[in-house]
């Protein structure tokens, strides 16, 4: 009897994970079905009877229901030698099969499946600080990373990672590029060569276009000569990382005080902040959509990246129109809703 049971357990291990579930489902069900036909007055219903071979293969029972005949005694017995050994396995590659997937999960081997999400590519401090802000600004957002690490470089419940090239087909398309809302680029800067690190975003940038040719796509660009080439293959913003930071020193040396302007544009941490709002039916031109933002406390600067709305007051807004404003978030949160935040 020890020899059979031995060999049985040694082949229940060596089967894969749903065949010890579907295994351990039948013995639970079959016993159930024994036990209630050996000892009606005992089970008086199919609950009582599943009731008693759960807590007898998971525990040592409640004592609420206990067999009292010889019959039901004896197959008691098979379900404590047979049952909890099979209970005990069941939940062991329970308990691996977790492990095993969050070990997938941590080393970016999973698919994601979700929609609407942004996809960043490329990890460092820019993107750490990017992924920041934008659970900042939008909590619910799912964000996938894409990178060469073997582990994932951050942990939250709305970031997933994957691993591997991102100018592969397979990779992007782990990611689920079809369906993200839009996707950031960040340059190599592990590679010291301004071009060659453009080079290779171009080519990354290159191949998410041809995927998803009307994906939102944000590039850092490292030269901005290269900017013609980035802008062939559609990309729809670019952030030209050395020269903004010189810039913005330059503008700071001669106007004391304005990288503290830059800084409550670019975070929503501190200070105003920049949102783009909807057009209005009752706006039928840009004066009108600037007083009315105005008696809310937000002040419109611009349609797109065009900053001259001071200068066309009186004109009809163009259709599709972008409008941007500035306000803080209190006053961003009051207006109707009908906006999105930058």
């Amino acid at each position: 009897m020890v020899y059979i049971l031995q060999r049985l357990f040694k082949q229940l291990v060596l089967t894969n994970k749903l065949g010890i579930f579907s295994f351990t489902f039948f013995i639970v069900i079959f016993s159930s079905i024994v036990m209630r036909i050996l000892e009606p007055e005992t089970f008086p219903g199919w609950f009582d009877a599943l009731w008693y071979v759960m807590t007898t293969v998971t525990t040592v029972g409640y004592g609420d229901f206990y067999p009292v005949t010889l019959a039901g005694r004896i197959y008691a017995i098979f379900i404590f030698l047979i049952g909890i050994g099979i209970a005990g396995l069941a939940i062991g590659k329970l308990v691996e099969a977790l492990g095993a997937h969050r070990k997938r999960k941590e080393e970016g081997r999973l698919d994601f499946k979700g929609k609407g999400h942004f996809v960043i590519i490329g990890w460092s401090e820019k993107a750490k600080y990017a992924i920041s802000e934008i659970i900042e600004t939008h909590p619910e957002l799912d964000i996938v990373l894409i990178d060469h690490l073997s582990v994932t470089p951050l942990t939250h419940k709305n970031v997933h990672y994957i691993q591997g090239d991102p100018s592969s087909e397979s990779v992007l398309l782990q990611a689920n590029i079809n369906e993200a809302k839009s996707v950031l680029v960040f340059s190599d800067d592990s590679i010291q060569d301004s071009a060659l690190a453009d080079g290779k975003t171009l080519l990354v940038v290159t191949s998410v276009e041809r995927l998803t040719p009307d994906i939102h796509s944000t590039v850092e660009i490292k030269k901005e000569e290269n900017i013609k080439n980035f802008r062939h293959a559609k990309v729809d913003e670019f952030v030209l990382s050395h020269e903004t930071v010189s810039r913005m020193a330059v503008r700071s040396a001669f106007s004391k005080g304005i990288t503290d302007i830059y800084t409550q544009l670019l975070s929503h941490k501190e200070g105003e902040n920049l949102f783009e709002v909807k057009t209005r039916d009752e706006w039928k031109t840009y004066k009108d959509a600037f007083e009315g933002l105005l008696k809310e406390g937000a002040t419109l600067i611009s349609d797109g990246s065009d900053l001259g709305i001071n200068k066309k007051l009186n004109d009809p807004i163009r259709k599709n129109a972008r409008l941007y404003i500035i306000c803080n978030k209190e006053v961003y949160e009051s207006l109707s809703g009908n906006h999105e935040g930058v």
